[in-house]
């Protein structure tokens, strides 16, 4: 094998190991939202995102892309929500092209409610990814990132 292949095999090791910590952390997390709140991990998050606006609202757009999800599964994903009361949408008063997603009142209150136990199974699922050898260096990564942002 040459130098490139190793890096290249480097490299998919990485993400492989990548892949597995976030595998592990999203199940966690789905199981616990799920039982305790009734929302998924992405429900979660669009919540999450939009109560932290100025307004808690976005548009539909850049919900996607915060959430890392298509056009299509944001839109779905907004209606399941609004459906269950804790999302609106509203068109922009100076772009009728545009539309906001905005969490309602019943949305903060069930993330706050939600918020708990999504931090509390994230601190349990990182520490004990951290106690698999091949996990810890990105668990270790994840708090440095976290300290270098304050």
């Amino acid at each position: 094998m040459s130098l490139a292949d190793d890096a290249v095999e480097a490299r998919a090791q990485g993400w492989r190991t990548l892949a597995a910590l976030h595998a592990r952390i999203e199940d966690r997390l789905q199981r616990a939202l799920e039982r305790d709140h009734e929302l998924s991990v992405s429900e979660y998050t669009v919540l999450d995102v939009l109560a932290r606006q100025d307004g808690f609202h976005l548009r539909m757009n850049q919900l996607a892309n915060a959430v890392v999800l298509s056009q299509s599964a944001t839109t779905r994903l907004v209606t399941r929500l609004e459906d269950r009361g804790l999302l609106s949408r509203y068109l922009c008063p100076t772009d009728r092209r545009g539309i906001y997603t905005e969490v309602t009142v019943a949305g903060r209150e069930l993330l706050d409610e939600a918020r708990p136990t999504h931090d509390a199974t994230l601190s349990a699922a990182l520490a004990e990814a951290e106690e698999l050898p091949e996990l810890a260096p990105l668990v270790g990564a994840l708090g440095s990132l976290a300290f270098a942002k304050q």
